[in-house]
Formats: C-alpha cells, sequence, structure tokens
C-alpha cells in the first residue's frame, strides 16, 4: 500500500555518518586530490584531521567528498548570501503627480523629490494631470515637462518621450547612475557622517539637518508631497515608499 510522508526535502549536503555510499573521491583539506578511498578510510581521515567529511558532488560515481570544517563552511556561507542580499538593487519607477497650472512652490517641492529619486538611481514617471477644459490644451502639459526634464537633466535622461493618456499626459525620467552605485554612494555618506557623529557629538542635530536636506528621510517623517509607486522594472524586485500631497493653486486663467 503506498503511504505519502510529508516532510521537506534536505538540501543540505551529507556529512559523516550520513554518507552511505562504498567508497568515495577524497579531496583534503587544501584542496589537494587523495584519489577513490573506501568510506572507512575517508572518515578515518576525518577524525585524524579532526574535520568533517562532506559530499559535495552526490551526483559524481563515486561522489565527490572533501574534508573541511563544515561549521565554519556554513557560517561563511550566509555571510556570502547576507552581503549579497545587503547589495542587491531594487530599481522601481516612482510616480510624481502635477497640474498644468501648478503653483511654483509646488513645483519645486515634487521636483525635489524627482531630484532624490534619480539620486537614489530610481526611475520617476511623470504624470500631468488635465481636468475640464484643460484638455484642450495638452501644450501645457508638454511645457511642463519638457521644462522638468530640463531642470534635471545633470540627473536623468527623458527614457519615454511624453505621450497623451487620456486625460493624462505621461513621460519617463531614466536616473544617469545606476541603482548600485547610489547604495554605495550612500552607505558611504551614511557611514562618514556617523563617524563624524561619534567624533563630534555635539552636531548630531546639524547631521539629521543634513539628511532633511539631502532627502534621506524616513516614510514617517516625509509629510510633503504625494508620491506612488509604479509597476517594477522587467522583473525586479520594488519597494514603495509614500508622502501626503499638499493643496496644489489651480485658479483658472
Amino acid at each position: 500500500m503506498w503511504c505519502y510522508r510529508g516532510g521537506s526535502i534536505s538540501t543540505e549536503p551529507r556529512i559523516n555518518d550520513r554518507i552511505r555510499v562504498p567508497e568515495v573521491r577524497l579531496v583534503g583539506p587544501s584542496g589537494e586530490q587523495v584519489g577513490i578511498v573506501p568510506l572507512a578510510k575517508a572518515l578515518e581521515l576525518a577524525q585524524e584531521y579532526d574535520l568533517d567529511l562532506v559530499e559535495v558532488a552526490a551526483s559524481a560515481r563515486p561522489p565527490v567528498c572533501k574534508l573541511m570544517d563544515y561549521g565554519k563552511f556554513k557560517y561563511e556561507s550566509a555571510m556570502k548570501a547576507r552581503e549579497a542580499r545587503k547589495n542587491q538593487a531594487h530599481t522601481v519607477i516612482k510616480e510624481m503627480k502635477l497640474r498644468p497650472k501648478i503653483d511654483p512652490h509646488d513645483y519645486d517641492t515634487k521636483k525635489g523629490h524627482v531630484v532624490r529619486f534619480l539620486k537614489q538611481g530610481d526611475k520617476v514617471k511623470i504624470t500631468i494631470m488635465f481636468r475640464g477644459r484643460e484638455q484642450s490644451r495638452p501644450e501645457l502639459g508638454y511645457r511642463l515637462l519638457q521644462r522638468l526634464a530640463t531642470d534635471v537633466e545633470d540627473l536623468g535622461f527623458i527614457e519615454s518621450n511624453p505621450k497623451q493618456d487620456g486625460r493624462n499626459m505621461i513621460m519617463v525620467l531614466g536616473p544617469h547612475k545606476k541603482k548600485t552605485e547610489a547604495m554605495a554612494e550612500a552607505r558611504e555618506a551614511q557611514a562618514a557622517r556617523k563617524a563624524e557623529a561619534k567624533a563630534n557629538p555635539g552636531r548630531s542635530q546639524n547631521a539629521a539637518d543634513d539628511d532633511i536636506a539631502d532627502g534621506e528621510l524616513t516614510e514617517d517623517e516625509i509629510t510633503e508631497d504625494e508620491i506612488t509607486e509604479d509597476e517594477s522594472v522587467q522583473g525586479e524586485s520594488t519597494e514603495a515608499e509614500s508622502v501626503e500631497a499638499p493643496a496644489e493653486a489651480s485658479a483658472e486663467a
């Protein structure tokens, strides 16, 4: 009678007494080739070196085993995986919404967010929202998008030219700086600020002010603008960031 026993399949390599083959191809602690030896001989050598016998290639015939400190090997592997996740770049598209008759102060505020996103290596989707009779004046939105692109040309470029999409006009800006480069620079700047704050505790408040000026605010700290996140780029992972929108002056001409 067939019976299914649930349980996850272990991906850990077999070590020491868990290896169930008559002979193995043994690799020494320094990577030297010992050759094909009986399993009992390999286990004896492992005890002699005070190491573990680890099966590194189970599909080989005979299986390849290596003498190593398995606990140290697992620790180093975990550290490498953690470092790889830390350096992983998350490319997202941030969205910034504007009105054709936006107030100059609101424009400067929104442009500041666009600058921050481009500095972080993210793409920015700019959406101009038309209402009522504004839909008959698409050139207003086009000029506003071109103005914004010119203002941030040192940090980004027009990846997708302005195009009408119903009541909205959309343009996508791409950063000159890669996401990985932006992350590395941000980590270096953060480390420098921490070192300076530790050396001079009296300037800790100034360091916080510098973070605000650089746009390095957490989600709970930003209360100026509304920023929405669009779809991820080419299957890469995304990260969300949202803030409240201010009242925009949109008086009819």
